[in-house]
């Protein structure tokens, strides 16, 4: 019965996968008619080929498209891997404060460092801010018993406390407040194909830790004591795939700022369309999550012409209310 039910899981899966890439090219193409200059889908494509309308597509809104699909896919596996290391539902490097201290640390290292070292500072100020969240998280919610609640609450506050420290910051001076609320609000507005060169090194960069993360994931399911009577270190298991979401998020952080909600979305999606398993779980949230980045910016951009909304909004807008659905539903199930 298990093995006639593997290739159907694993047909599943790939549909699953493979209807989610075609909407995300969909939204793609459609993404590259909007801007100043509207175009047709038949433009936009003559344009990749090379058209009239290369320039525009190429230069200005394709690398827009391939931020937007990177990061939200990076977002996507880094929220799976939080809550497979946490074991909480309701883990995701938006709730428990990560990508809000991943863009204090961006902002802080642009800040205080000359302009001609904002290409390795601003970078390095990411990772440094990122992994100051996780292991603020990991000491302040032990401290409070580590459940469920706790983490989620200890994560919520400290995302807070980082978006305060960068308005106060902003306040002292205010000259750079136009580049501070990038990084709190989220958004993919003037990306290069610069942007799109470093985002796809770092990730090319993370993918062997990303492979190693996803073969260990289903295995941080089990409790500390199975997993020591199967050979393998708790601490050791955890650490490292918190480890490789604080890497996926801070290169998405640096190439979009602190998008809210993605990497709790794009799990429990992927959890609900192809099933539990990391084998599938993972590509599955990793399209699901730069699915939802692509459809966020095209909606921003759309509803309020000829401005636009950031991506972060509107994916706030989207991810709040089912923050508090998964809220309330564990804390039904708890009573």
């Amino acid at each position: 019965m298990t093995g006639a039910l593997l290739p159907a899981r694993n047909l599943r899966a790939a549909s699953v996968c493979l209807a989610v890439a075609a909407l995300i090219l969909v939204i793609a193409v459609l993404g590259m008619t909007v801007g100043a200059v509207t175009l047709s889908v038949g433009q936009v494509l003559e344009g990749i080929a090379g058209g009239k309308s290369a320039f525009i597509v190429m230069q200005y809104r394709a690398p827009r498209v391939i931020v937007s699909v990177l990061a939200g896919a990076s977002l996507g596996i880094a929220g799976t891997f939080l809550q497979g290391a946490l074991r909480n539902p309701l883990a995701s490097p938006d709730v428990v404060g990560i990508t809000k201290w991943a863009g204090l640390g961006a902002f802080l290292a642009g800040l205080f460092t000359p302009p001609a070292w904002a290409v390795w500072a601003i970078p390095a100020g990411v990772v440094a801010g990122a992994v100051a969240g996780a292991l603020a998280l990991l000491a302040v919610g032990r401290a409070f018993g580590g459940g469920i609640a706790a983490l989620a609450l200890v994560g919520v506050a400290l995302g807070m406390l980082a978006q305060a420290l960068m308005q106060y910051v902003m306040v002292l001076f205010p000259t750079r407040a136009d580049q501070s609320m990038v990084w709190l609000a989220g958004s993919v507005y003037g990306s290069t194909m610069s942007d799109v060169s470093a985002l796809s090194l770092w990730l090319a960069a993370c993918l062997p830790l990303v492979l190693v993360a996803t073969v260990r994931l289903d295995a941080g399911g089990f409790g500390d004591d199975t997993l020591v009577s199967l050979g393998l270190s708790p601490g050791l298991l955890r650490g490292g795939l918190i480890l490789v979401s604080v890497l996926l998020c801070a290169g998405s952080v640096a190439a979009v700022g602190s998008m809210g909600f993605l990497g709790l979305l794009a799990p429990h999606a992927a959890r609900l369309l192809v099933g539990p398993r990391a084998r599938h779980m993972v590509p599955a949230s990793a399209l699901i999550g730069a699915l939802t980045l692509s459809a966020a910016d095209l909606i921003g951009r759309l509803v309020a012409l000829p401005n636009e909304i950031p991506a972060g909004i509107v994916a706030a807008v989207i991810g709040g209310p089912y923050l508090i659905f998964l809220l309330v539903k564990e804390a039904g199930r708890h009573d």
